[in-house]
């Protein structure tokens, strides 16, 4: 998991993409969403996708 957040756009706020499959591979589902929101992230499916967005601020989905 550290992987993940040390990335440069988890850093700075950006937008994280990882596989599923290999998320719960590696650190499994609910420890990874655990994580998610002990940070204050969002985290959003799309496809065989988790898109994590490495901000605390209010989301809104536009379309």
């Amino acid at each position: 998991m550290r992987r993940i957040f040390s990335a440069k756009a988890a850093q700075t706020g950006g937008v994280v993409r990882r596989k599923m499959r290999d998320v719960h591979r590696e650190v499994g589902r609910e420890a990874f969403v655990a994580e998610i929101q002990r940070r204050g992230f969002h985290l959003l499916t799309c496809g065989d996708q988790y898109l994590i967005i490495c901000h605390d601020g209010h989301l809104r989905v536009i379309c």
